[in-house]
Order: C-alpha cells, then sequence, then structure tokens
C-alpha cells in the first residue's frame, strides 16, 4: 500500500509543477500503511486495490525496485486517463487528481485527461534521469500504451449508438469482455513489455495473460451490477446476451420488453433473472481462478481457492447486495 500512496503524492505533487494554481485546489490526504486499517485507508485500498496488486505481481516475479517505481507510477497514471475517458463516455466526474471543482464536468474530464498525459511523460522523464530507460524506450512505451487504449477505445466507440444484435455468450466473452476486461488490465504490463530484459520476459508474459483473465472477470460482474445501465444503452452484456439464448420463455419475453425501451423493475436481477445471473456469476468465478492459478504457477503468494472472494471484494459498495443475492440464491 506505501508504495502506491508514495506514487499518488509524487503525481499529485507533479500536477503543481504542470498547472496554474487558480485550476487546482488543496491535494487530499493520501493515507500511509499504518493507516490502512482507517476508513480512509480502507476507501484508499479499495480504489486502488488492482494497482497494488499489479505491483506486487511485478515485485513477485522478480522486476527490479527502481523499475518497480517507475510501473507504479505510470500505473497510476494509466489508471486516471481511463477513468476520465470513461468520465465521457459515461457523462460521470471522478478525479483522481486535485483539480478546482468546475460546473462542466465534460470540460473537468478533458482536463484531468490533458494532465495525466503530461503527467504520464513527466514520469518517464524522471525515469530517463535516473537511468531507468533511455528516450527511445520513453516513446516506445507511449507507443505502446496508445496503440493499446487505441484498441480498448475502438470497442467503446462502437457502442455509443448502440449495440443491435446481440452476440453469444461465448463469443461476447473474447470479443468484448477480453478486450474491455481484460486488455484493460494488461495496460499495467506495457512499459514492462517495453523495458524488461529476456530473463523475466517469458514469466511477464504468463503474468499479463493471468491479469488479463482477472480483467475480464472484473468485466462480467460489472455487467452483473450494471446490467440496468447497459440494457438502457443498448450495450453489450453478458447477462442479456445469457438470456437472450439460454433464458426461460419468460426471462426472453422480459429481456425483450425491457431492450423495447420499458424501465427495468428494482430486484429484477435477483428475482426472475437469478439463475441466468447466476451462470454469469460462475464464469466470473472460472476467470478468476485460473488467472490466481496462473500467477501461483509463477509463485505468487495468493491462494487460489480465494479467487471467488476477490471477485465479490471488487464489486465496490453499489454492487455488493446484488452479489450477496446472487451468491445464495444462484
Amino acid at each position: 500500500m506505501e508504495a502506491q500512496a508514495e506514487a499518488v503524492r509524487i503525481v499529485h505533487a507533479d500536477l503543481r509543477t504542470l498547472i496554474a494554481e487558480e485550476f487546482l485546489t488543496e491535494a487530499p490526504h493520501v493515507p500511509s500503511a499504518a493507516e490502512a486499517t482507517t476508513p480512509e485507508g480502507l476507501h484508499f485500498l479499495q480504489e486502488y486495490f488492482f494497482l497494488i496488486l499489479f505491483r506486487s505481481i511485478f515485485a513477485a516475479i522478480g522486476v527490479p525496485k527502481a523499475r518497480l517505481t517507475l510501473y507504479t507510477e505510470l500505473n497510476f497514471c494509466i489508471k486516471g486517463t481511463i477513468t476520465a475517458a470513461d468520465n465521457i463516455f459515461d457523462d460521470q466526474a471522478k478525479t483522481l487528481l486535485p483539480l478546482a471543482p468546475n460546473t462542466g464536468a465534460r470540460f473537468m474530464s478533458i482536463l484531468q485527461l490533458m494532465s495525466f498525459e503530461r503527467l504520464l511523460r513527466r514520469a518517464l522523464e524522471r525515469g530517463r534521469v535516473k537511468g531507468i530507460l533511455n528516450g527511445t524506450q520513453c516513446d516506445a512505451i507511449q507507443r505502446e500504451l496508445l496503440d493499446r487504449m487505441a484498441l480498448i477505445g475502438r470497442l467503446e466507440g462502437s457502442e455509443e449508438e448502440g449495440v443491435e444484435e446481440i452476440a453469444r455468450p461465448e463469443v461476447m466473452l473474447d470479443s468484448v469482455h477480453r478486450i474491455r476486461g481484460g486488455d484493460l488490465f494488461a495496460l499495467a504490463f506495457a512499459a514492462p513489455k517495453v523495458l524488461e530484459e529476456s530473463g523475466l520476459s517469458e514469466k511477464l508474459s504468463a503474468a499479463e495473460c493471468a491479469v488479463a483473465q482477472l480483467g475480464t472477470a472484473f468485466q462480467i460482474v460489472d455487467d452483473l451490477t450494471d446490467f440496468e445501465v447497459d440494457v438502457d444503452r443498448r450495450s453489450n452484456n453478458l447477462l442479456v446476451s445469457q438470456i437472450h439464448y439460454h433464458g426461460s420463455e419468460e426471462e426472453k419475453a422480459t429481456l425483450t420488453r425491457l431492450r423495447a425501451g420499458e424501465g427495468v423493475p428494482e430486484g429484477l436481477v435477483e428475482s426472475l433473472f437469478l439463475n441466468s445471473a447466476a451462470s454469469v456469476l460462475d464464469i466470473a468465478y472460472c476467470e478468476a481462478r485460473a488467472a490466481f492459478v496462473g500467477l501461483a504457477d509463477l509463485g505468487y503468494w495468493f491462494d487460489p481457492s480465494l479467487a471467488e472472494q476477490v471477485v465479490h471484494a471488487i464489486v465496490g459498495l453499489d454492487g455488493v447486495l446484488r452479489m450477496e443475492a446472487l451468491a445464495v440464491g444462484g
């Protein structure tokens, strides 16, 4: 936790050298490891759980400390960039930077996006000055990140007007969730792919595959918690696909009405759609278990038998009740 907290502090400090104070507000308190069990500490752990996990995996497979520090800073910048982009797609205003409040949510997201792009370059430049990488490698990392982000963004863009055809679950899993979730998590490996020597490349490749499976599991769970939103937008959603192809006649008829514009009644996922939702949750469990088995094969300490608990832990507060209902009812 402390390494990630320090990376956040460093990036926040960098921001104050990149933009005028009139656009900033006081930086929030970033909790130390000693504050891990406080409300602030627990919130930090939940917000940065995956970044902390990625750093832990890098350390376990032998990435040197200096590059660990660089990757921790870069991954915070990547997370911030993705958050800002998601804000624009989803009309939200979540920020990971101490930017002064503004009435324009979209403007704030664009400002955050531009800021994180510059902050990422600042982190790379700091690494170059320290001799961790050279200019050519800086360029290669930025190219690798942009290519990977563009692939994910292309999928997001394809859903802007809604999706008419519902893909089969197995097709949607490979063509949507392994990109939106798997490739998203694998962004953490863009810099290591460029910098790490051949001795670590095989382990990194195996770890990236495992982390991508975990990202896929995360996206599947996201489909369960965001079902109502996805139906309204006609976005790809694995539960929609499961119902469409494998649900009961009553489920299919109800889904048809929902996609025609009828509002989703509260509790529908936990009642009529319960069995279909439980089947989707099982797919997430399988992806998560496979991820941690793959990491265990690399010597990572986490017990794969706890994979289902991780799936429940990553839903966020809004999805806790739904996950509990699916786990018990399914």
